[in-house]
């Protein structure tokens, strides 16, 4: 047997409810003593965030602006994408973020919009919630890197690779290695010479990391120079170019290599076939 309780009358339930003091709606009472509808003209919970905002992307590297200088890689309506949009609403601090999604648009509109709902305490501890969307206009601006990589003429650093020999079978395995790895990624500019190739680099930094690349997958030795740019007398800055000469042994894969005996035997001595012969 289970216990029903019964039906409120009439009139216990109107001693439960009151009046709007503003429409004059039978409301539960709440401490602004006003509906939904009334208390929504009397305050907006949303004022002080932008309904409309500007985020810039750069269609060369396809990334995103974050101010103040910084560019990341966001897919469209990822949560990396959603995060650079809300640090661009400078009033959602003020407010208690409930949810945030995106609003599927067209790709080619240049549009992106966000579903927020936010919460906020008003009049005398009455929490309203509200649900609005704001639209994020997508501008185009290339980046740095790609203005750099653009002008082709301004570098800081040179990696010159080079090897004599008639065949490029070393330069196209270590083509096929660098794409792999994917250590191209900062070359401003690659530029094809005869017996090599050159790689031009923005940071010096990003030079030598090639350089320690190509020594570790195929022998070779390099050395360094640079030559001064320019020099600031008032603050003592120097502005020099660097360049890395590697040089990579002329001897490919599957090549027949003579060794003469002294020298193989100092190289872990290699044994040799009876049929085999050195010449000294």
């Amino acid at each position: 047997m289970e216990y029903i309780s019964p039906p409120l009358s009439r009139e216990e339930d109107s001693m439960q409810r009151i009046l709007c003091c503003q429409c004059g709606t039978m409301i539960e009472p709440n401490p602004a003593n006003m509906c939904v509808a009334c208390l929504r003209t009397q305050v907006d919970i949303t004022e002080g965030i932008p309904k409309q905002s500007t985020v810039y992307f750069c269609r060369s590297c396809e990334r995103y602006l974050q101010p103040p200088s910084g560019w990341v890689s966001c897919s469209l309506e990822s949560r990396e994408l959603l995060a650079l949009c809300l640090k661009k609403l400078k009033g959602l601090g003020k407010v208690h973020l409930v949810d945030a999604g995106f609003i599927w648009t067209e790709p080619h509109s240049k549009r992106l919009k966000i579903k927020l709902t936010i919460q906020k305490e008003v009049l005398a501890g009455t929490l309203l919630q509200q649900v609005f969307v704001v639209e994020f206009i997508v501008h185009h601006q290339m980046c740095e890197d790609c203005q750099r990589r653009e002008a082709k003429d301004y570098w800081k650093a040179v990696v010159q690779v080079r090897q004599k020999t008639t065949h490029k079978k070393t330069f196209l395995y270590l083509e096929q290695l660098i794409l792999k790895h994917n250590i191209h990624s900062n070359v401003l500019r690659i530029k094809e010479i005869k017996g090599g190739l050159d790689f031009y680099y923005a940071q010096k930094q990003d030079a030598r990391k090639m350089v320690e690349f190509i020594m570790s997958v195929v022998p070779s030795k390099y050395k360094t120079s640079q030559e001064l740019i320019s020099h600031d007398v008032h603050s003592n800055t120097y502005n020099y170019k660097f360049t890395f000469s590697v040089e990579i042994v002329p001897v490919c894969r599957d090549n027949v290599v003579c060794l003469p005996r002294k020298v193989a035997n100092s190289l872990g001595n290699i044994r040799l076939g009876e049929k085999d012969t050195c010449t000294n």
